[in-house]
C-alpha cells in the first residue's frame, strides 16, 4: 500500500471508479471499506446527487450530529437554535444557558456594522506616490462606473460599493500598494460579488495607467499581485449581552451570589490578560458559534480566522467576552465580527441548511448575526459557570460517558448500569473501563488484549 502510484485524471473518473481505485489501493479489506462508504449514501438519489456535486471527488457523505438548543429568548423573540457538532457537552451547555437567561429577561443583541472589505494588491515602482494618488483620484469614478453592471442587483437591494481607497504599504514591502474596497453585501456573504468587482478594478486600473499624465512614463506600469476579498471583517460587528441583578445568579450553584460573581469576573479577567487561557476561553465561544455556522451553511473557517485575528487586534490575544458589575447589576457581553449570509452558497441547496433557516424563522443576515453571537455568549457563560463552581469535568465527562461506552461496545443494559454508577462521581475513561470489565467478568488487561 505504500507503493501506490500517482494517478492522473482522477477527477474525471466516475464515482464508482474513484471508489474502486481508492479502496483497492489503500484498504486491507476493500469490501468492508466499500460497505462503510455506501452506508452513508442517501437513499434519495436526487439528494445524494446534490451532495455529490457540492465538491470534487465526492465518495460519500460525512455525518455530524444535528441537535437543537431550545428556550432562547433573543430581543423578545423565542428561538430554538440548530447546532451541528460532535462534541458531547456543547448542546447541553447551550440549552442550559438558554433556559437560565430566558427567565432573566433573555438576550439582547444588536448589529453594530456590516462593512466587508477586499483588496487589489499591486506593485508600482514609482518614487512620487503623490502622483499615484492623483491618478487614483482621477480614475476612482471610472472604477465605480465600470462595475455598474456587476453591482446593479446588489444596489437594488440597498448594498453595493461603499468606498474605494488607495493604500500605501511600501514602507513594509517595497513598491507594494493596495486598492481597498469597502462593501455592503446585504444578505449574502458576498465573496463572489466582491472578488468579481476586484478583478474588474484591476483590469481598469492596469489598462488606464498607461494614459496617466501625472506619472512619469518610466513608472506607469502596474503589476497586479492578486485580487481577493478579506475574511478579516472587524467592521462587520455584532454585540450580544445578558444582564440581571447579582442576586439572581445563584440558581444551580453552591455559592452565594457575590462569591459566584467574584469568581466569574476574575475568570473573565484572566482570559483578558493571559493568552494561554484566552485561547481555550475563545474556543469555547466558537463551540457555540461554529455549530450554528455549520448548521446554517456558512463558512466556519472564515469566521474562525476572522474572530481570532480580532481577538489579537491590539497585539495580544484576549477574551472575546467581557463582564461588568455596576450598581448591583451583572452584565456579560460579547462584541464579535461575523460575516454571514442567508442567501447564496449552499443556503438554498442543502436540505438541512434550509431546515435550519426555517427553524430560525428565515432570518436575514443581520438577524442571523445576532442569533449566532448569542450562541457564542451562551456557550461561554455555561463554561465559565461550570469552571468557577463545580468544575468543567463533572458535566463534560458525564455527557462524554456514552461515547466511551460505545467504544467498549457496551449493550443497552450495561450502559444503563454504568451510567447509574456515576450518579455521584465524575466519570473517566479508566473508571468506566473498570465498571465495564466488572460487569463482563473480565480484567481490563484481558479487555485490552482482546482489542489489540
Amino acid at each position: 500500500m505504500n507503493n501506490v502510484k500517482p494517478i492522473k485524471g482522477f477527477s474525471k473518473l466516475s464515482k464508482e471508479a474513484k471508489t474502486e481505485w481508492l479502496i483497492s489501493n489503500y484498504f486491507e479489506n476493500p469490501e468492508k471499506a466499500l460497505s462503510i462508504l455506501k452506508s452513508y449514501w442517501h437513499n434519495n438519489e436526487d439528494i445524494q446527487k446534490l451532495h455529490d456535486e457540492f465538491i470534487e471527488n465526492t465518495l460519500t457523505n460525512y455525518y455530524m450530529p444535528f441537535g437543537v438548543a431550545p428556550n432562547f429568548l433573543i430581543n423578545g423573540k423565542n428561538y430554538c437554535l440548530p447546532m451541528a457538532i460532535e462534541e458531547s457537552s456543547v448542546v447541553a451547555a447551550m440549552a442550559k444557558a438558554g433556559s437560565f437567561w430566558s427567565e432573566r429577561g433573555g438576550f439582547k443583541a444588536k448589529v453594530l456594522s456590516t462593512t466587508k472589505v477586499g483588496h487589489v494588491h499591486f506593485v508600482w515602482r514609482g518614487d512620487d506616490v503623490v502622483q499615484l494618488h492623483k491618478y487614483f483620484n482621477r480614475i476612482k469614478s471610472l472604477l465605480i462606473s465600470e462595475t455598474d453592471s456587476i453591482t446593479a442587483n446588489m444596489r437594488a437591494r440597498g448594498g453595493g460599493i461603499l468606498d474605494i481607497e488607495l493604500i500605501d504599504k511600501s514602507n513594509l514591502e517595497p513598491n507594494y500598494y493596495q486598492i481597498k474596497g469597502s462593501f455592503d453585501t446585504r444578505d449574502s456573504m458576498g465573496a463572489n460579488f466582491i472578488n468579481t468587482i476586484l478583478e474588474k478594478w484591476s483590469e481598469v486600473f492596469e489598462n488606464h495607467i498607461g494614459d496617466a499624465e501625472e506619472i512619469d512614463k518610466d513608472f506607469r506600469k502596474v503589476e497586479v499581485i492578486m485580487c481577493i476579498l478579506s475574511n478579516f471583517t472587524p467592521d462587520c460587528l455584532v454585540r450580544a449581552e445578558v444582564s440581571c441583578p447579582v442576586s439572581d445568579l445563584t440558581e444551580g450553584t453552591d455559592l452565594d451570589a457575590q462569591k459566584f460573581v467574584d469568581n466569574f469576573v476574575r475568570a473573565v479577567h484572566v482570559a483578558e490578560i493571559e493568552p494561554y487561557r484566552a485561547v481555550t476561553h475563545n474556543k469555547g465561544i466558537m463551540n457555540g458559534i461554529d455549530s450554528m455556522i455549520i448548521a446554517t451553511g456558512n463558512d466556519f473557517r472564515a469566521i474562525e480566522a476572522c474572530v481570532h485575528a480580532y481577538a489579537a487586534r491590539d497585539g495580544q490575544y484576549k477574551s472575546l467576552t467581557h463582564v461588568e458589575v455596576k450598581d448591583g447589576i451583572f452584565t456579560f457581553y460579547i462584541e464579535i465580527p461575523l460575516s454571514l449570509g442567508t442567501v447564496g452558497g449552499i443556503t438554498s441547496l442543502h436540505p438541512m441548511v434550509k431546515f435550519s433557516n426555517e427553524l430560525l424563522g428565515k432570518p436575514n443576515s443581520r438577524e442571523l448575526m445576532e442569533i449566532v453571537a448569542v450562541a457564542g455568549l451562551a456557550q461561554n457563560f455555561s463554561a465559565l459557570r461550570s469552571l468557577t463552581t463545580t468544575g468543567i469535568q463533572k458535566g463534560h465527562m458525564k455527557m462524554h460517558l456514552l461515547n466511551i461506552l460505545n467504544q467498549f461496545e457496551a449493550n443497552t443494559e450495561e450502559k444503563a448500569q454504568i451510567i447509574a454508577s456515576f450518579n455521584n462521581r465524575v466519570p473517566s475513561y479508566q473508571l468506566a473501563l473498570e465498571e465495564f470489565c466488572r460487569l463482563r467478568g473480565i480484567t481490563p488487561e484481558a479487555y485490552a488484549k482482546s482489542k489489540s
